[in-house]
């Protein structure tokens, strides 16, 4: 009976050094990757199965007979069996297929494609803001250490990080859109339009992100390498951009990840605040009237965009954290 996990364990060994470290790698992430959408699919399609109302009786309208509605629920396919309509949801995915709008008619994939763009215009960015901002402010608020400064700091990000950005998205259009009238209050005309929303998204994420930094950046300061370091009175820059940022990134990377996707959640709010036309925005208008197709597929590319940039977050830390490949030291 002992003898079973050593046979397995030794084959997994040779398996893993025939793939190579990196090949070894890829594949653990893709497999859950595929998991990830596995679940995501089965989610989606039970997570509109709960919503309250009846789509069959909003695409009839307020005076169709219970004749006219039994017959609009034949023509949509929702008076077949549950497992039916799974099955013929994750036929379509294989094919491509993202079914088609209970309102409008349109694909789902088409009415996505064209919101898309929007949204992964302020996600990226937003990302890529959270990221050169919170870096520099938590490892600048760690290497201050004084204790008012910690206090101020600790404050000011804990309550901004724990404020729902509907409720930043609504002082920002009343303080900088209305009173100062210096950004618009919604739409996406220009690229002066992005600013708002954008900040909405980013100054809660950062400041999470910020603490992480500035906890993770404070054990990387008390180590003896860095002591030695500022023994030698080396320049701040080189100081803390050679020295501490390289070894704090890899454990400020695994929970920052997990923040970073969490903006792609934080579009459905912002974008319906700020009438962005992304696929946050169209999420909300699919359910108010109960167009499951719609629902379904905004969900589920949103939770597919999460996973794949957690997947980017793993392959940066690989890359950082030669450790990670073998599964050690990493998330």
């Amino acid at each position: 009976m002992a003898a079973a996990p050593a046979v397995g364990t030794a084959a997994g060994t040779g398996r893993s050094a025939r793939l190579g470290p990196w090949g070894a790698f890829l594949v653990r992430r893709l497999v859950g990757l595929t998991a990830v959408a596995v679940t995501l699919v089965a989610g989606t399609f039970l997570m509109v199965q709960l919503i309250p109302g009846d789509p069959a009786r909003v695409v009839a309208g307020a005076e169709a007979t219970p004749a006219d509605v039994e017959l609009v629920r034949h023509d949509l396919g929702l008076d077949q069996p549950l497992l039916v309509r799974f099955g013929t949801y994750t036929s379509g995915l294989l094919r491509g297929d993202m079914g088609t709008s209970f309102q409008t008619q349109e694909p789902v994939a088409e009415i996505i494609g064209g919101r898309l763009p929007f949204t992964a215009e302020i996600a990226l960015l937003a990302v890529l803001v959270v990221l050169g901002l919170a870096v520099p402010i938590g490892l600048a608020a760690a290497a201050r250490g004084s204790r008012r400064t910690d206090a101020s700091f600790t404050f000011v990000t804990g309550t901004v990080g724990a404020t729902p950005e509907y409720i930043i998205g609504t002082l920002l259009v009343l303080g900088f859109a209305v009173e100062l009238g210096w950004f618009p209050a919604a739409g996406a005309e220009t690229l002066v339009s992005m600013v708002l929303p954008v900040a909405a998204l980013v100054l809660p994420a950062t400041c999470v992100m910020a603490r992480i930094v500035r906890s993770e950046a404070t054990h990387v300061l008390a180590q003896d390498y860095m002591r030695t370091a500022r023994g030698r009175r080396l320049p701040p820059l080189r100081l803390y951009a050679r020295h501490a940022l390289p070894n704090l990134l890899t454990a400020t990377l695994t929970l920052g990840g997990l923040i970073l996707a969490g903006l792609l959640g934080g579009t459905v709010v912002v974008e319906s605040v700020f009438a962005w036309p992304g696929i946050g925005q169209r999420v909300v208008e699919a359910l108010l009237v109960r167009d499951y197709p719609v629902i379904q597929g905004c969900v589920l590319i949103l939770g597919l965009l999460a996973a794949l940039l957690n997947l980017l977050v793993d392959l940066v830390l690989a890359l950082l954290d030669p450790r990670t490949l073998a599964g050690k030291g990493g998330r």
